[in-house]
């Protein structure tokens, strides 16, 4: 998702009505790495904004699903999940604590598939389901070797540390 300023100005180029609320949720979804759902971004706005309401959350994250700014995820069938990362990339979920995480796969292109005859592919979502070694012990995670960020940004992450705790999600909480 582009910044909250670019955001505010493509989304008033659309016609669309931009308001304090709608700028709120700009913000909240910038880079946010949790894959909320609405009711979770709700929750947070709320705090922030009180009166803002849960249409209002919906009826923005259908608009910037439309912009191109953000993607819907269905998993598993719970909620939709909303992410901002609209790279190239896929999500691990962890089946006890319902967590998610932003997975680059590579050479997607030599995976082959057997398809029904005359079946066209759209688009390609892989989901990998499985449980977070030590998940009650943060000195743990930052040694897995789970891809939290693009490779562009990935370069930026070595820059600046080593050792990268990746950020995850509770299920339904976008904190």
């Amino acid at each position: 998702m582009h910044s909250p300023e670019i955001v505010a100005v493509k989304y008033k180029e659309q016609g669309r009505r931009l308001t304090p609320q709608r700028k709120l949720l700009f913000q909240l979804m910038h880079n946010n790495e949790t894959h909320p759902t609405a009711e979770g971004l709700f929750e947070e706005a709320s705090k922030r904004m009180p009166g803002i309401s849960l249409r209002t959350v919906y009826q923005t994250l259908d608009e910037l699903s439309e912009m191109g700014e953000i993607q819907l995820m269905h998993c598993d069938g719970g909620a939709v999940r909303f992410d901002p990362n609209v790279d190239e990339h896929h999500h691990a979920v962890c089946a006890e604590t319902g967590e998610l995480f932003d997975v680059y796969v590579d050479n997607i292109d030599a995976l082959r598939a057997q398809l029904p005859a005359g079946f066209q592919v759209q688009n390609v979502s892989i989901v990998f389901h499985g449980r977070v070694a030590n998940t009650s012990s943060i000195g743990a995670r930052s040694t897995r070797a789970v891809t939290t960020k693009s490779p562009a940004r990935q370069q930026t992450v070595r820059a600046k540390s080593t050792k990268r705790t990746p950020r995850r999600t509770s299920r339904g909480s976008n904190k």
